[in-house]
C-alpha cells in the first residue's frame, strides 16, 4: 500500500491522471455513450390545415438502414395552404449526438456505400432530430425543388454518417 501511495504522489503520474481523466470527459461528451440506452419518442399529430382540409401526399419514401438499424416511412405533405411538410412516420432508429434530418439530391445506396453521401452534393438541414422514435413532422423551406432533393437522411453531423435514408417517389 505504501508503494501505491508513493507512486501517486509522483507529479508525472498525477499529471497523466489528470490527463486522462480529462480525455475521458471530452470522450464521453463527444460520442455521449448513454444515448445508446435512452430513447426518446415523439407522437406529433400529422398537420391539418387551419380551414380543416385535409394535406395531400406528394411523395412518399420507406427508411433503409446504414450506420444503424433505421426503419419507418417519410411523407412530403401539401396543405392547401401551399405549406409543405416532412413526415416521418413509425421512425425507428438509435440515438445519437447531433443528429438531424436532411433532404439531398443524394441517391440512396444500400449498404456501407450510402452512409456518408448525404452532404456531399446539394443538401437542405431540416433541423435537428425531435427523437429517435415515434411520428414527427418539418417544415420544408417554400420553394424547395422536390424534383431535385429525392432523398432524406437521418444524418449523424458529429459523424458525418447517415443513420439511415428514404428515396422519395412521387405519390
Amino acid at each position: 500500500m505504501g508503494r501505491v501511495r508513493r507512486l501517486l504522489t509522483r507529479p508525472l503520474v498525477l499529471g497523466g491522471l489528470a490527463v486522462a481523466l480529462v480525455l475521458a470527459g471530452l470522450g464521453a461528451y463527444w460520442f455521449q455513450p448513454w444515448k445508446l440506452w435512452v430513447d426518446e419518442t415523439v407522437r406529433e399529430s400529422a398537420p391539418a390545415a387551419a380551414s380543416g382540409g385535409a394535406p395531400r401526399t406528394l411523395a412518399t419514401g420507406r427508411l433503409i438502414s446504414h450506420e444503424h438499424a433505421t426503419s419507418g416511412t417519410v411523407r412530403i405533405l401539401q396543405l392547401p395552404d401551399g405549406s409543405r411538410t416532412l413526415r416521418l412516420e413509425g421512425l425507428s432508429t438509435s440515438n445519437g449526438p447531433a443528429l438531424h434530418v436532411l433532404v439531398s439530391d443524394a441517391p440512396v445506396k444500400e449498404g456501407r456505400d450510402g452512409w456518408f453521401v448525404f452532404d456531399d452534393g446539394a443538401h437542405v438541414d431540416l433541423g435537428s432530430l425531435k427523437g429517435n422514435k415515434g411520428d414527427q413532422n418539418y417544415a420544408l423551406p417554400a420553394g424547395l425543388d422536390l424534383h431535385r432533393y429525392r432523398s432524406v437522411s437521418i444524418w449523424c453531423d458529429r459523424f458525418d454518417v447517415s443513420f439511415g435514408a428514404a428515396a422519395l417517389s412521387p405519390a
